[in-house]
């Protein structure tokens, strides 16, 4: 084919221009690469970091009131089984040819609660036992 004389094509000039960046700059990164030293990744134990008897004091007390917080939702659990129970019994008063149903929406309010106050007991002990 021949070739129009007039402007090159924008994305062959970046190319070359790349290409000519790369080859002036190739030198002087190989030099300071070859200067550097590359150390192993060996983990090493400095002990810098201390903490007094009274800071370690604190963060103990900070999570027993953390999972004594967390403990509360528990409490709440034990009132919304008892809230959907008492439910189920007034539904079952009104109207007695729903039993089933009812039933079935009883124990599906009594799963969700009774997961809510398992997380909330999760939490405890993550806070006691995990941080």
């Amino acid at each position: 084919g021949r070739r129009s004389v007039g402007k090159a094509n924008p994305r062959q000039t970046h190319i070359t221009n790349m290409y000519i960046c790369s080859r002036a700059i190739a030198p002087i990164a190989r030099n300071v690469l070859a200067r550097t030293t590359v150390r192993p990744a060996v983990a090493t134990c400095t002990n810098n970091f201390h903490t007094s008897t009274a800071r370690q004091d604190i963060d103990q007390a900070a999570k027993y009131i953390g999972a004594g917080a967390a403990t509360v939702g528990v409490a709440g659990s034990g009132a919304g089984i008892g809230t959907v129970f008492g439910s189920l019994v007034i539904g079952y008063a009104r109207n007695p040819g729903c039993k089933q149903q009812l039933f079935t929406y009883a124990i599906l309010g009594f799963a969700l609660s009774e997961a809510m106050g398992l997380f909330c007991l999760m939490m405890a002990f993550l806070m006691m036992f995990a941080f």
